[in-house]
Formats: structure tokens, C-alpha cells, sequence
């Protein structure tokens, strides 16, 4: 089953965001890189309060969880974030379209 992953860190800015993408092998600017299995949609960014969001679309909650405990803790800490997000939501999706092209 699809879920929808939503994680806000407080104190975090869009630097310590490209730094993890560079320690994942990701590249922001072109969409390249060495993206996790399973992964359906990643957005980001910083909402009213100044705090990086990520949302995420995952084809399942064991591919989530895969990457989290193999290569994005490692990551995180390696980019500069060294806490846990203030804000962890998992939602077991009923629906999700893409209307892009």
C-alpha cells in the first residue's frame, strides 16, 4: 500500500537540504541521481514558519523504511542534521494521482 511521508525540521535550512541530496548522490537542479527504490514523488521546502518540509510518496512503507535506516540517517548526520525531525507524519494513502505530463 502507497504512503505519504511528512517530515518538518525545525532549524534546518535549504543548505543542510542540498548537503543530504549531495551525500545521497541526488542532484535538486536535475532531477539526476541515485534515488531510492520505491520512492514515487519527493517535494521540498521551507513553509511560513522557516522549516524545511519534505513530502514524500512511497510505493510502500518497507521500501520507506529501507531507505531511512540505510542511507538517509547516515545522511542526515553527514549533511548537518544531527536531530530528528520535529514533525514525523506517515499516511497509508487511499488515493494518489500524478496529473503531471
Amino acid at each position: 500500500m502507497a504512503v505519504q511521508v511528512i517530515l518538518e525540521f525545525e532549524g534546518v535550512t535549504t543548505t543542510e537540504y542540498y548537503a543530504v541530496n549531495k551525500e545521497l548522490g541526488i542532484d535538486q537542479a536535475t532531477g539526476e541521481g541515485d534515488w531510492p527504490d520505491g520512492l514515487v514523488t519527493h517535494a521540498a521546502g521551507l513553509n511560513g514558519d522557516g522549516h524545511l518540509v519534505v513530502v514524500e510518496v512511497w510505493d510502500s512503507i518497507d521500501h520507506q523504511a529501507k531507505f531511512m535506516e540505510e542511507r538517509l540517517g547516515e545522511a542526515l548526520v553527514k549533511g548537518g542534521i544531527t536531530g530528528p525531525p520535529s514533525s514525523f507524519t506517515l499516511i497509508e494513502l487511499v488515493a494518489h494521482q500524478y496529473l503531471g505530463d
